[in-house]
């Protein structure tokens, strides 16, 4: 009751006056059509392998049926449930966030585009194309197969859907067209299932709703902000705007100050109104707006920490996301929260640890998950789903394999060495003839010889001379070939040169006994080489061999007869016979050099390793070895510098055993071995049964549960470490009845003796099907396992393994008379006798469908990682195995097993455990590091969530000052994360101290939801949209889309001003409807033979059907060029004219095409950025050719129209109509160019463009940006150029990722006039006049079109100086502008024309925005952009100053010269701060004639679009923009 008293005196306070809710709501739209949840659903489990695909597709096949009857709730729920078979709970909750961000519809989208460009077939449902022909019914199948051959095979790009039936390739593609789960579908499913599995086709199936809903899908997955404006200069229009009626469902759970409303509205019906009433007012003492005073401001950061500390934690997340996203509504209530001092203190050692450790400052946010940073600037949800769904696979692995709470993150953060693919050989072998020995040769005793000498400074360049072997070439060749000349003489130029350089020689030569130097020229040269070395010394050797060498004339090799009159001239004493012939002393060691460079598995020769590393083939050149070998030596140094300066290499160290001890270092070089691409086995599965015996059962299992099995029932022989353990476990697969089955494991089993640590364990994968007669020797290996002793098992097996005892069983000895002493022989004979051969069966089928072996072939598995098939000659010998343990052990076993052996389990546990979480964590893609988060305190500045016990969990760690714009999104960020994943959070309060001005200016909001929402009545709800209810009515608002880098949105409905939002003029809600426009492709271009980007080359992008879609200029910065694109399969190709007659495509990075293929093929299917990378070349003949050259646009290479949307409208308009390329004359057209933003600037826009039509006979064509435009705007421009007979084009251009981002509206439009004018428009524009949208034309703009630039690429005019009351305002009279630009004047940027030609000539863009880049860093700098930059760069690239006449402000020029003005411009006037509307009415008497008659023709343009009964947005709209001085 007392409840009720009070809430009655409060109500009576209020007046009674009922207005609806006042707010904004934004909502961002797909261009195209919602596409169905069980599509999107395919795609999602699709990504985890194609069996899984298809598997879940034979599951819904005629799922759609039950639409019909079902509400559209629970028609989603069973389609969840149909994925959950395939699905953990984790990834069904994964799968509910993709659903919700519609992550996977561009997926689907891209299909349904494939489709429409074959075309589809008239009112068909689903359909085949079979090699381009197309059919609806599944009766035309085998017709159209018949002729398939004849005509071309479709393109398939990477992730089209192929049916796993039998791979061939010769057979004809069919592409199916249709809906999953439809019943079409199932009919051409069913029939070419079963051809595809007979292997008479190949079926592709791609998504296809035959009439889609016309329904938009909202998107989700960005942000929006209301940042607050100065109201400085009053620039708002006065016109009224009729209102859209609109209103704002209301959040009924809100509490304001304490009175939650959703509840007293429940108890108190009947006092409905005064409630809201109540709930408004409240409001409005809360939202106060009164700016701070600067000790008011000072602590906030930490008054809204402590604030967030002192709340239960389940709620802290959701008061941090109200305090950031409406801070200047809740900044005054913060100001009255005390700080605890213990917690400053707390912050302030967490965040000198935080900075000492990764560099995190006070103020920054970071987000982490799993120890990986992401980066929000450049990590959107969508990505963040990816990495969420990458890392369950681990996470949920580990948990399988029973790896729970802190083990899982110790594990996670094992550094994996990442695959190193410069492997280093020993270069410690006795077999190498090392000819000089720069420790210890008397050459080089004037050098220093201390290491700490590479630490002394040196010219660049300088090969320093030290002492010590530091750089080692090693040279394998046969003397005889003629390659080997040349590199002889190389390394005699080295030795000569001193450089410090120990060259050692591998002579490879017949190793045959009978062969003598007589016969063999390569034995003869190696007999004489030692001769010459025995006598004198090595180096003397190596001078001789060089002028033997010199004797052979080129293209000849060494003969035998050449050897022995080289020996006769220059030993005349010496008996030849004895050193050439049979009996010769000097042929020791002849045969170690070839078997070294047999052992080592390098390639062919010549080969040379630097410090142990192979030179690749074509760097083996000699004309390019000696540069590559002293680039190595240069590259080397660094290295070594680094080890000396950590103390890695001393003086007491040996460099070459230091050398030969880094991870890199290799017994032997096996491709197989060391290649860089590895498949591993899964072994997270947790099979019901462990059953192998059941052959049936077992083939039913998919490939984990076969794989889990294995692991399962495998046995081993081992020979383990002091502590039980083996860290490296093989597996041998293969046919034991075999020679080379046999040498396999022998192999294997000789490694294992001499290793501790390391187990094998046997597969058998017989040759034909099993039977007791082809599995006698595995029978035997695997009974012995099971009875017998460790050592006594592995002698036995090893002696079965040698060819005389399979000799013997052959023969007919039994099994029993090969046994050995020590073995237990009736456990053994019992149990071989009563083998079932079943288990075989089913190891086969593992060989079979995981290993993906042919019976009888052969495979080596290495903790899980899979080497293999081999090939019937390959040899896999002990020096591999030996070299495959190290490789698996530097990989992350021996990281592994010292985390494992921590958890103390039982010896063979914890073996498996090692091998199962190796295989897991080396076959996880290698991502960056992992940070490991400990904060020195966590009681008063971290905010802990804890996980749900027993389920995976992924570790959140972010740190953040609650009042920055990373808050404003991590918070929602963070909310989400929690709902759709198990997470264990920590948010560290990252605050600053002492702020000097407000932290955050702007209201935000971050559209993302953790699941598909429905309505009450189980519909889905529209989709998600930004809602901002409770804001203050007196602030002027601008509304900005923060979206993910490739979209370009545009707001396609809203009668209001979105530049200018003022709630206290609006009744109800402001709603902006924005639509997704384009998904962009962005690249980068270079030119193969000189490096640099071809500037002005132009790439146009289409479909088959449709190859000029849309099109592009490349720009010198980075190459870089964007095109506009949606999901699709789109086509690349150089624009026809200049650029493909001069160029050609030559490689391609990034697209869905070969890289060498011509046409360049890229699909766009996901959310995400789009980058690739183009390489071309300019054609033989037109290598001189430059594409911006003067002539070049005589064969008009672009009709003026530059994107698919201006053709459109232009078709409806009237705007001019598209000329043909021979047809194109140099028109004579005056090109204009203007931005507006916000319904004021459009308003003074349009009286703009009638000024400059009403001064001139000349064809006018007006270029905007379409960027900013409103939707008004562009509805009412049509009608325009309609009655006043002019064309247009709207261009667009998305700021580019690389160059510095503004964040500020108005900043990003002032950047866009000036920094892109190279690539907005097309290259046959020659010149474009810039016009300020608040102009007045009073002349003909074609004089100032014709004015002589005289070689500058743009002029502008300078600033007045006639008034001279201004003067204290001209702040280019003094400090930096005075002294930077000299004697020249600082020009306005209100007007000024561009010769473009000459500008792209001198990549006058190019310069302007790297100046821009190196400036804009300093947020103080460039405070009027657009004009400071030109005025920057006046050094540069050159102004030509315009005559004063061509621009006239009243702020600048006197009265005067008023009279002479040719356009009048509205400048703001800093002393008197006069409204825009009523300066243009004041100073320019034609303005209201002008503005009148505009808005006339905009009224019947309304009045015939109501008659219509289209209703048209109202056209006059608000802005506001601070302008040039």
């Amino acid at each position: 009751m007392r409840n009720v008293i009070v809430l009655s005196l409060l109500l009576l306070n209020i007046h009674h006056v009922i207005s609806a809710p006042k707010g904004v709501t934004a909502s961002l739209s797909a261009k195209w059509s919602m596409t169905p949840f069980l599509l999107e659903t395919s795609e999602f489990i699709g990504e985890d392998g194609n069996e899984k695909f298809w598997q879940f597709v034979d599951t819904v096949k005629e799922l759609t049926v039950y639409k019909q009857g079902e509400s559209v709730r629970s028609y989603y729920n069973l389609i969840l449930k149909k994925a959950g078979q395939f699905l953990t709970d984790l990834q069904v909750n994964l799968l509910k966030f993709a659903l919700a961000l519609r992550s996977y519809s561009p997926a689907v989208q891209a299909s349904q585009q494939i489709a429409s460009d074959e075309p589809p077939p008239e009112a068909c449902p689903a359909f085949v194309s079979i090699h381009g022909q197309h059919s609806c019914s599944t009766k035309d199948i085998k017709k159209l197969l018949k002729a398939a051959a004849g005509r071309p095979k479709p393109y398939l790009h990477k992730n089209d859907h192929t049916y796993p039936g039998v791979n061939k390739t010769d057979v004809p593609v069919v592409i199916l067209y249709a809906e999953i789960g439809t019943k079409k579908f199932t009919s051409f499913h069913k029939v070419l299932s079963e051809k595809a599995g007979e292997g008479i086709l190949v079926y592709v199936l791609r998504h296809f709703v035959a009439d889609p809903k016309p329904q938009k899908m909202l998107l989700s997955g960005y942000g929006v902000e209301l940042a607050i404006k100065s109201t400085e200069y009053k620039a708002v229009d006065d016109t009224k705007v009729k209102d859209s009626g609109a209103n704002a469902e209301e959040d009924n759970n809100d509490e304001v100050q304490g009175f939650v409303f959703g509840k007293l509205k429940k108890s108190h019906p009947e006092l409905q109104e005064q409630l809201v009433e109540l709930r408004k007012h409240l409001l409005e003492s809360t939202n106060d707006m009164v700016p701070l005073k600067v000790w008011e401001m000072q602590d906030l950061s930490f008054q809204a920490a402590a604030r967030i500390m002192s709340v239960p934690k389940f709620d802290a997340l959701k008061l941090m996301r109200d305090l950031s996203q409406n801070f200047p509504s809740k900044a005054r209530s913060l100001t009255r929260v005390a700080v605890k001092p213990e917690m400053r203190k707390e912050i302030e050692e967490n965040q000198k640890r935080l900075s000492e450790s990764i560099g995190v400052h006070p103020g920054d946010g970071e987000l982490f998950i799993n120890g990986l940073h992401i980066d929000l600037d450049i990590h959107n949800p969508f990505s963040i789903l990816d990495i969420l769904r990458g890392e369950a696979r681990v996470l949920e692995g580990l948990h399988n394999l029973g790896i729970k709470g802190e083990h899982q993150g110790k594990l996670l953060r094992l550094p994996v060495n990442a695959v190193d693919d410069s492997y280093a050989l020993d270069i410690r072998h006795p077999a190498i003839m090392w000819i000089n020995d720069v420790e210890n040769d008397l050459v080089y005793r004037s050098w220093p010889t201390g290491v700490q000498e590479l630490l002394r400074a040196t010219f660049p360049g300088v090969i320093r001379q030290i002492r010590r072997n530091l750089f080692n070439l090693v040279l394998f060749l046969d003397p005889v070939r003629e390659e080997s000349v040349e590199l002889v003489k190389l390394a005699e130029l080295f030795y000569k040169h001193k450089i410090p350089l120990r060259i050692g020689f591998v002579f490879v030569v017949n190793t045959k006994d009978e062969i003598d130097g007589s016969s063999d020229a390569g034995v003869g040269f190696f007999r004489l080489l030692n001769y010459i070395a025995d006598e004198y010394d090595l180096s003397q050797a190596l001078m001789s061999i060089v002028s033997m060498y010199n004797k052979v004339d080129a293209g000849e090799t060494l003969s035998v007869d050449a050897i022995s009159a080289y020996l006769k001239r220059k030993f005349p004493k010496a008996n030849a016979e004895r050193i050439l012939g049979v009996e010769s002393e000097y042929d020791d060691k002849r045969k170690d050099g070839a078997l070294f460079y047999k052992k080592s598995g390098l390639g062919a020769l010549p080969l040379a390793l630097f410090n142990g590393v192979p030179l690749s083939p074509d760097e083996m050149d000699p004309d390019e070895l000696e540069t590559i070998i002293l680039q190595r030596i240069m590259d080397t140094t660094t290295t070594f510098q680094r080890a000396v300066f950590m103390g890695q290499l001393t003086e007491g160290s040996n460099v070459v055993d230091y050398l030969m001890e880094q991870a890199n270092v290799v017994p032997r070089m096996n491709p197989l071995i060391l290649s860089t691409d590895r498949k591993y086995l899964d072994f997270t599965a947790k099979p019901v049964v462990d059953d192998w015996e059941d052959t049936t059962m077992f083939s039913y299992f998919d490939s984990r549960d076969k794989t889990a099995v294995m692991a399962k029932r495998m046995k081993y022989f081992t020979n383990t470490d002091e502590d039980g353990m083996s860290a490296v476990t093989v597996w041998i697969a293969g046919d034991f009845e075999k020679v080379s089955g046999r040498k396999l494991l022998l192999s294997a089993l000789k490694r294992v003796k001499a290793s501790p640590g390391v187990r094998v364990g046997v597969i058998d994968n017989p040759s034909g099907k099993p039977s007791e007669d082809n599995t006698v020797l595995y029978r035997a290996i695997w009974a012995s396992l099971l009875t017998q002793k460790n050592k006594a098992a592995a002698e036995f097996v090893q002696k079965l393994l040698r060819e005389e005892s399979s000799q013997l069983l052959q023969k007919g000895t039994k099994m029993k008379d090969l046994l050995m002493q020590g073995m237990d022989r009736d456990a053994f004979e019992k149990k071989y006798n009563t083998l079932e051969v079943d288990f075989i069966r089913s190891q086969q089928l593992f060989c079979r469908d995981v290993l993906k072996l042919s019976p009888g072939q052969q495979a080596v598995i290495s903790n899980g990682r899979i080497l293999g098939p081999f090939e019937e000659q390959e040899e896999f010998t002990v020096e591999d195995f030996q070299l495959l343990e190290k490789i698996t052990l530097s990989g992350s076993a021996e990281n592994v097993k010292a985390k494992v052996k921590l958890m103390g389990m039982k010896a063979k546990h914890a073996s498996d455990l090692v091998m199962k979480v190796d295989a897991l964590l080396t076959a996880a893609p290698k991502g960056e590091v992992r940070r490991d988060f400990h904060f020195v305190k966590d009681s008063h500045s971290v905010l802990r969530l804890s996980p749900r016990e027993n389920e995976v969990f992924y570790d959140v760690v972010a740190v953040v000052d609650p009042l920055t714009r990373e808050a404003q999104k991590m918070s929602p960020l963070l909310i989400v994360l929690s709902q759709v994943v198990n997470v264990r959070l920590q948010v560290f309060m990252n605050c600053r101290a002492k702020l000097s001005e407000m932290p955050l200016k702007s209201f935000y909001r971050f559209v993302l939801e953790s699941d598909v929402n429905f309505l009450a009545n189980d519909t889905v709800s529209p989709g998600p949209v930004a809602r901002f209810m409770e804001l203050p009515e007196s602030p002027l608002l601008t509304l900005i889309m923060i979206t993910p880098e490739s979209w370009m949105v545009q707001a396609v409905r809203s009668p209001h001003d979105l530049d200018n939002i003022h709630l206290q003029e609006v009744s109800g809600i402001v709603t902006a409807e924005y639509e997704l426009e384009h998904l962009l492709l962005e690249g980068h271009c270079f030119d193969l033979s000189t490096g640099q980007p071809p500037r002005g080359l132009q790439f146009t992008l289409g479909m088959s059907r449709d190859p000029l879609m849309y099109d592009t200029i490349v720009m010198a910065n980075l190459g870089y060029f964007q095109l506009k694109a949606n999901p699709g399969a789109w086509i690349l190709k150089l624009r026809k004219g200049r650029s493909e007659e001069i160029y050609q495509v030559l490689t391609h990075d990034g697209t869905d095409s070969p890289a060498d293929a011509g046409d360049v093929l890229v699909v766009l299917n996901s959310f995400h950025s789009k980058i690739i990378k183009v390489r071309v070349q300019k054609k033989v003949e037109k290598i001189n050719e430059d594409l911006l050259s003067e002539n070049s646009e005589s064969n008009g290479i672009w009709d003026s129209i530059a994107s698919v949307w201006s053709t459109f409208e232009k078709s409806i308009t009237g705007g001019g109509s598209k000329k043909d390329d021979g047809e194109k004359e140099k028109e004579d057209v005056l090109n204009i160019f203007s931005v507006a933003s916000g319904h004021l600037y459009e308003r003074f826009l349009r009286i703009m463009m009638l000024s400059v039509l009403r001064h001139t006979k000349t064809p006018v064509k007006f270029w905007f940006l379409k960027n900013y435009l409103s939707p008004s705007f562009k509805e009412t421009i049509a009608h325009m150029a309609e009655k006043y007979g002019f064309q247009y084009e709207l261009v667009q251009y998305k700021w580019p990722r690389w160059l510095h981002q503004q964040t500020e509206k108005q900043r990003v439009i002032w950047g866009y006039k000036i920094l892109f004018l190279d690539v907005l428009f097309p290259l046959a524009v020659d010149k474009i006049i810039f016009v300020d949208a608040d102009q007045i034309v009073r002349a003909d703009l074609k004089e100032l079109r014709d004015f002589d630039l005289e070689g500058a690429p743009y002029g502008y005019t300078p600033f007045c100086d006639s008034r001279r009351e201004m003067e204290g305002y001209r702040f280019w009279k003094s400090g930096y502008w005075a002294s930077h630009l000299g004697h020249r004047k600082y020009h306005i940027s209100a007007l000024y024309v561009v010769d473009l030609k000459k500008f792209r000539k001198i990549a006058a863009g190019d310069r302007l925005r790297g100046q821009y880049q190196a400036l804009s860093q300093d947020p103080n700098s460039l405070s009027n952009l657009d004009q400071d930059l030109p005025n920057n760069m006046i050094h540069q690239v050159v102004i030509k100053s315009l005559p004063q006449e061509w621009l006239w402000c009243e702020t600048w020029c006197d009265d005067t010269s008023k009279v002479s003005a040719k356009t009048i411009d509205l400048c703001n006037n800093p002393k008197t701060k006069e409204p825009k509307l009523t300066a243009a009415a004041r100073i320019v008497p034609e303005w209201v004639e002008y503005d009148n008659e505009i808005k006339r023709l905009l009224r019947q343009q309304e009045d015939t679009a109501t008659q219509k009964h289209t209703p048209l947005p109202s056209q006059h709209q608000k802005d506001d923009r601070r302008d040039e001085l």
